[in-house]
């Protein structure tokens, strides 16, 4: 266990008294920097956010924001962290010289009220802060050249003169509601000097993955050196939880309490971090964080640019995964439905070799996919041509960092005049993932008028089998199907307007 060792705030520190169910947070706190907070976890009010140092293209790293509560402390092993007490040139001093900047600019503007959430803030600040992109431009909003903040973001006045996007606390929750004094301490950020230390930091490359085994009150923790590595431990136990950016599995850990006996990390293997084009479609690595795959794609996907901004918050899309939210098999997951009418394959893995399977066939029942002990799915695939329209619309209680009563994706594409394909994934209306099939047949082959759109609405209304829960009635998630298709044609007529 001595050889367990992680770097905070430039000291490294042994992770000798964790488990492999110990989270971060608690660690943290146990070496008493208490800065971080717990408050809901499940990753869904920043209050525990820290950075930490990822890959960032070759020979380089980035300051990533991402919640503490969530991982195991022992999936850092070898990694660098910095909290909020390490982010000021004195760490414990209170002298405004000690500042960093983002902290000197919350307490100038008033950015603190009850202060709980604050170092959360703070942490989450500071990884725009020094978001490479936003320091190539210059301080400019309009400079932004990564597909993080676009043209949506401007219009919607969340992202500053000085380039910082807003976005980047979206899962940070103030409990005092005193949003407008963190905007205007967020706005008010310059661009790093050139001494600044963190910032030379980046320039050198985030640490290797360390090939990690501890053993701790019957619990193991493994992080495979390769994948093949990885698919002889599954064979041997395919009972075993694997685990990338930990967000939905340490919410299982936190509040129902789960202990599984073998936990694998798997975030870092190189196999499953590929982006590439491959056999006309692009293939998208099972364990790259949404956030990475966002900034790789580079709006070459239109559907997913529109997806991006609505699954959770910037915290959660630091860490989590395509292939973790479609193993987790949830008729809630968010990118279920986009890749639904993107008409993805996902390729899944075992120690008997690869196989391919539609996403259409992926599900089988709640929370249950065709996937069979032993297997893995390594990465998802979009076919190309991609459709020329499409929209994805989320309805939830909240704008941002919410789950989804009802989503819908479209993928259409015309050909004189009529409809010549169409597909359309939807989410929190059945118990799984599913394609509004009879819709889409009452689509196929028809001119895109309001008559058509009000007789595919009719029968959209239809799809699934919607239930009544804490988050909505059936009869307003049909209601809302139906209006998902209205809103859809709306949207089309308006960019058909705008680029005739």
């Amino acid at each position: 266990m001595g050889d367990i060792k992680v770097t905070v705030n430039g000291k490294i520190r042994d992770v000798d008294g964790a488990g492999p169910h110990v989270r971060l947070l608690d660690w943290l706190r146990d070496e008493g920097l208490t800065g971080s907070k717990e408050g809901c976890a499940e990753g869904e009010c920043g209050a525990c956010a820290i950075m930490v140092a990822r890959p960032d293209g070759p020979g380089r790293s980035r300051w990533t924001s991402v919640n503490a509560c969530l991982p195991p402390a022992m999936a850092f092993d070898g990694q660098e962290i910095v909290t909020a007490e390490g982010l000021g040139s004195a760490p414990g001093a209170c002298a405004v010289e000690d500042l960093h900047p983002v902290q000197r600019e919350m307490a100038d503007r008033g950015g603190s009220q009850c202060g709980y959430c604050t170092p959360g803030f703070v942490c989450s600040m500071a990884a725009e802060y020094y978001r490479p992109e936003r320091n190539a431009s210059g301080g400019d909003a309009s400079q932004t050249g990564t597909g993080v903040v676009g043209e949506d973001h401007a219009a919607d006045h969340e992202c500053g003169p000085n380039g910082f996007d807003l976005h980047a606390l979206s899962g940070n929750l103030c409990r005092c509601t005193g949003y407008r004094p963190i905007r205007d301490a967020a706005y008010a950020l310059n661009t790093p000097v050139q001494a600044d230390p963190l910032l030379q930091r980046q320039d050198s490359p985030a640490p290797p993955a360390r090939h990690t085994r501890a053993v701790k009150g019957g619990a193991r923790f493994e992080r495979p050196a390769t994948l093949e590595e990885l698919l002889g431990r599954l064979a041997e136990e395919p009972e075993a939880k694997l685990v990338a950016g930990a967000t939905d599995s340490g919410v299982e850990v936190n509040l129902r309490h789960s202990r599984p006996s073998l936990v694998l990390a798997i975030d870092r293997l190189e196999e499953l971090r590929e982006l590439k084009d491959d056999d006309g479609g692009i293939q998208i690595g099972a364990a790259l964080t949404l956030s990475e795959v966002e900034r790789e794609l580079a709006g070459r996907i239109p559907l997913l640019d529109q997806l991006f901004p609505q699954f959770a918050s910037r915290l959660i899309r630091n860490a989590a995964t395509f292939g973790g939210n479609l193993a987790t098999g949830s008729p809630i997951g968010d990118s279920a439905p986009a890749l639904l009418a993107l008409d993805a394959v996902v390729v899944l893995a075992s120690a008997q070799g690869e196989r391919e399977v539609a996403l259409a066939d992926y599900f089988t029942g709640y929370r249950q996919s065709v996937k069979a002990p032993g297997e893995l799915l390594r990465a998802v695939r979009i076919p190309l041509p991609l459709a020329e329209i499409t929209a994805f619309h989320k309805i939830a209680k909240r704008r941002f960092d919410d789950i989804s009563s009802v989503s819908a994706a479209f993928a259409m594409q015309m050909d004189g005049g009529l409809i010549s394909s169409v597909r359309i994934g939807l989410g929190g209306v059945a118990a799984t993932p599913i394609r509004a099939s009879r819709t889409e047949e009452v689509l196929a082959g028809q001119p895109w008028t309001a008559k058509t759109a009000a007789a595919a609405a009719a029968m959209m209304a239809t799809e699934g089998t919607p239930i009544d829960d804490m988050r909505a009635s059936a009869l307003y998630r049909s209601a809302m199907l139906r209006q998902a298709v209205l809103r859809f044609y709306a949207q089309t007529q308006t960019a058909l307007e705008v680029a005739s």
